[in-house]
């Protein structure tokens, strides 16, 4: 921890420097791809990581040890005005660990907010996405509840899905635990947790379960045979691109099984009328900003209340950086204002 703590200082110097110094650090002009140009801080970082091995050339846990120090050289590690407590609930096949964020300031009115991390259903863990964590339950005023589910290619689909139900069930009988009103939550993730939400609004409706509140779905991978325009454009992008993300799907999906599932590419299901209300945030320099528009644009036409905010100059797993970058905080605290505002407003959803 010493030594990456030290790494964390000299980047934090190193991106302090003014924006053309960012970019000729960062290998000359400006990058603009799709109309989009590249937050500066973000295009050294791409510089610097592109001397180290790509994620797909590191066996599992290495890359899984790669992910969770990213996580701490980059991410927002303040922990003020949060309390945490880690705790574990028995799931499907064994133990499913799990931390809730309860702001000092929390509305005792607003929803559980029921959260899977992201990581390709592959990597992370309650770490990873715990600066995000943090803002979201400080801007949000309300508590937030991490689930550490099962990871392939050890459990692969529907292994983590079924950890995320199961704490989504548990969580539901238990919100007055967390300061929130009896039985009153909403469900959100970033990337494949993004994904996993939207499996579980639409599993509840298969199953003829009350809706959440809300779905916040951050930088979704909702379609796993995806070929619209940005996974070309942003092939190349840092951190996540095509190469990477075969790689996750490979590793996810046993032999055999099925990438067209509407339970594991959400955005191919045929009838999304009755979801519960969604608040979509995708990222500019990213393979996934098309379906997560697209997947935006399928729930207007089925009748759900949708919101949607691109973040023009970010890449994939912006929230990632928002210890380093003010952009990806600034993305932070403004999704976690849309919640507030959405759980401020009349009671929506099956609940």
């Amino acid at each position: 921890m010493a030594d990456l703590t030290v790494q964390r200082m000299l980047i934090k110097a190193l991106l302090s420097s003014p924006a053309p110094m960012l970019r000729r650090m960062g290998g000359g002009g400006a990058v603009t791809l799709g109309g989009r140009t590249l937050d500066p801080r973000i295009q050294l970082l791409a510089r610097l990581a592109s001397q180290f091995p790509p994620i797909d050339s590191l066996g599992v846990e290495a890359a899984r040890k790669s992910t969770a120090d990213a996580a701490v050289l980059l991410g927002d590690r303040r922990g003020r005005g949060v309390r945490i407590e880690n705790l574990s609930i028995e799931g499907p096949r064994g133990p499913i660990g799990l931390r809730a964020y309860r702001p000092a300031k929390q509305n005792p009115a607003a929803p559980l907010l029921v959260f899977a991390h992201g990581g390709g259903g592959v990597l992370g863990d309650l770490d990873i996405d715990d600066g995000l964590c943090r803002i979201l339950a400080r801007g949000a005023r309300g508590a937030v509840f991490s689930i550490d589910y099962r990871l392939a290619p050890e459990h692969p689909f529907p292994a983590g899905l079924e950890d995320v139900l199961a704490a989504w069930r548990w969580a539901r009988e238990n919100t007055t635990r967390f300061g929130a009103p009896a039985g009153r939550l909403a469900i959100g993730g970033d990337s494949m947790g993004a994904n996993l939400a939207a499996v579980v609004a639409q599993e509840l409706k298969r199953q003829g379960e009350p809706q959440p509140v809300l779905q916040l779905l951050i930088y979704p991978a909702v379609d796993m045979v995806c070929d619209l325009p940005s996974m070309t454009t942003y092939a190349d992008a840092y951190p996540l691109n095509r190469r990477a993300m075969d790689y996750f799907l490979r590793q996810y999906l046993a032999a055999g099984a099925d990438p067209t599932d509407p339970r594991c590419s959400p955005g191919r299901s045929a009838d999304l009328s009755g979801l519960a209300p969604a608040l979509i945030a995708t990222a500019g320099f990213d393979p996934l900003v098309d379906q997560g528009e697209a997947y935006a644009r399928k729930l207007t036409a089925a009748g759900v209340s949708t919101t949607h905010r691109r973040y023009d100059t970010l890449p994939h797993g912006f929230a990632t950086f928002a210890g380093m970058v003010p952009a990806a905080a600034a993305a932070c605290r403004e999704i976690a204002a849309l919640v507030r505002t959405a759980f401020e407003g009349p009671p929506s959803g099956g609940l």
